[in-house]
């Protein structure tokens, strides 16, 4: 139970962090934070990986930078597909 609050704290910070970069933080609330988040540790992990990293390990700050490197990612692909338009989640 306390992994999965720990992963929606995680995906909350990064999904905001995240929308802070990519300027979508006016359109999109706590829920989309969360969801974007989540799907953004699963993304980084796998960019990371990719170049010999290791992705989200845990409630750490590496698990941290890679949850809002690939919801940035998430949120940029997004928004290539909505046209530039803000719509999060």
């Amino acid at each position: 139970m306390i992994n999965i609050i720990l992963w929606i704290v995680l995906g909350a910070v990064a999904g905001w962090i995240a929308s802070l970069i990519v300027g979508t933080d006016e359109q999109q609330g706590g829920i989309a934070n969360i969801i974007i988040g989540i799907i953004g540790a699963f993304v980084g992990g796998f960019v990371v990986q990719i170049f010999g990293g290791s992705g989200a390990t845990g409630f750490n700050l590496s698990s941290l930078l890679v949850a809002t490197l690939g919801a940035v990612i998430l949120l940029f692909v997004m928004r290539l597909f909505t046209g530039g338009r803000h719509n999060a989640v």
